[in-house]
């Protein structure tokens, strides 16, 4: 698998979220977040916003970067966050707590970090070829 489009994918798809969260907290978090959410809640989400965005312009910025260990850094930082996102999912899935589209969410995050481990995996490979 090419790194390049899940570098792409996973920029645009967090930039979503994270403009999700700054813009629309209620909207986003529909079914998690009550209409009548208290300020310092919608407060305390929007802080996850930097984050996502953050993360979103470094996936962009590094989707045509060589093989280096800054990249493999990128992509281990990637497969760790999806991983924790989705093991999240399925602890809110299988315990019934998460709203219903949390399975949705489960299936795009597992795809995200199986994508960061196989495309990572070739990334990895390269960056071993290109120092010796």
């Amino acid at each position: 698998m090419k790194l390049k489009p899940v570098l792409i994918s996973s920029a645009i798809y967090l930039a979503l979220v994270g403009l999700g969260v700054l813009f629309a907290p209620r909207y986003f978090g529909i079914g998690a977040v009550p209409p009548s959410a208290p300020p310092a809640l919608i407060a305390f989400l929007r802080i996850f916003a930097g984050p996502c965005l953050g993360i979103a312009v470094l996936n962009w910025k590094a989707r045509d970067a060589a093989p280096s260990p800054a990249r493999d850094a990128i992509v281990l930082a990637n497969t760790v966050g999806f991983a924790c996102v989705t093991a999240t999912d399925v602890w809110g899935v299988s315990s019934g707590d998460a709203r219903p589209i949390a399975g949705a969410f489960l299936v795009v995050h597992l795809l995200f970090t199986l994508a960061f481990v196989l495309a990572g995996r070739g990334a990895l490979r390269a960056t071993a070829g290109a120092h010796p």
